[in-house]
């Protein structure tokens, strides 16, 4: 049987509804899982006459109805949506009705009516104007499933990475680094690791300064901070190196060397991943009481509205969350 995958549109104003579209008219998508969309009726009209991908739609009022006959596509009308949509501008009203869509999917997931949940990109300009008390996805997910624990992974091909800190400037994060704090990360990575049946979970912590400072030569963080952490958790019994030279960690870890490395900051991780293969880095929140993925990519503003988005990484991120559900249901290690 197919997983039921659970699909917000995003910003209105952005490329998600767009490539949610098109993802969903790839021969791939259709044959690995059954959608249910989460989103205004109207913006999925609209995108449908952007992209020419018409379809006809099936409201869902409730979770019995999960079943859609032939093309039908079913959705789920959050109906929060204020007035009409200008494309690729910040608005406050979109940023509360890409809110209310990921609201009400997360109800879905907890309570096991869908079977994973994939979103598309939402702005935090919008979010922030309308109100939203959440900074981007990761903070709604782990707030309204309380999983304060819950981490982000990219994958792109065999690289797959966590992170340790996110939305923090470049210039705190070595004062953000602790013992507890790192071994903590690393503990999490593992069971992020385990939730996706990885027979392995060798994991690699990147080093901060450059070739991980040289004994001390371009700073102490390694020292006095990585190396313990990395030590104290191989005696939890985890298998953890490091701190790896962040030059090489990233190439090390995509052929196979090892299984996930844990990166110490946003560009760190995201500038390794995106380079590797921008289109096809999915990211994944792991530590919740069910699966989201979603594309690396933002709402992409300048060309919202165009139909030039490229869907590849929202098809990925399905494909991703599919799989997932096959190897939980398969019981893989």
């Amino acid at each position: 049987m197919k997983p039921l995958i659970g699909i917000t549109l995003g910003d209105p104003a952005g490329i998600g509804p767009e490539i949610v579209l098109k993802a969903l008219a790839e021969r791939r998508v259709q044959e690995t899982l059954v959608p249910l969309l989460f989103g205004d009726r109207v913006v999925i009209e609209e995108a449908m006459a952007q992209t020419g991908l018409v379809r006809p739609l099936r409201r869902l009022h409730k979770p019995a109805e999960n079943g859609a006959a032939g093309d039908e596509l079913p959705y789920f009308d959050t109906g929060s949506l204020e007035g009409p949509v200008e494309m690729g501008r910040v608005d406050g009203s979109c940023g509360r009705a890409a809110f209310a869509a990921i609201r009400t999917a997360i109800e879905w997931a907890r309570a096991g009516w869908i079977d994973a949940l994939a979103t598309a990109p939402i702005n935090k300009a919008s979010l922030q104007q309308g109100g939203v008390p959440f900074i981007d996805h990761s903070a709604m997910l782990a707030a309204l499933t309380e999983s304060p624990k819950a981490m982000t992974l990219f994958v792109v091909g065999r690289l797959r990475i966590f992170f340790l800190t996110k939305h923090i400037p470049l210039g705190r994060v070595s004062a953000a680094l602790t013992i507890p704090g790192v071994v903590e990360g690393l503990v999490e990575s593992d069971r992020g690791l385990q939730q996706l049946r990885l027979p392995r979970r060798r994991i690699a912590l990147a080093a901060l300064n450059p070739h991980a400072s040289d004994g001390g030569l371009f700073g102490d963080e390694e020292m006095r901070i990585l190396a313990p952490a990395v030590e104290e958790a191989c005696s939890l019994g985890l298998e953890v190196c490091g701190p790896v030279p962040a030059d090489s960690v990233f190439h090390q870890c995509s052929q196979g060397e090892y299984d996930a490395v844990l990166s110490l900051y946003h560009d760190q991780g995201h500038i390794a991943a995106k380079t590797l293969d921008f289109h096809r880095t999915v990211s994944f929140t792991l530590g919740l009481p069910f699966l989201r993925t979603t594309p690396d990519h933002g709402t992409a503003f300048a060309i919202a509205g165009t139909n030039q988005a490229n869907p590849l990484s929202m098809i990925e991120a399905l494909l991703a969350a599919a799989e997932y559900c096959r190897r939980r249901g398969q019981n893989i290690s």
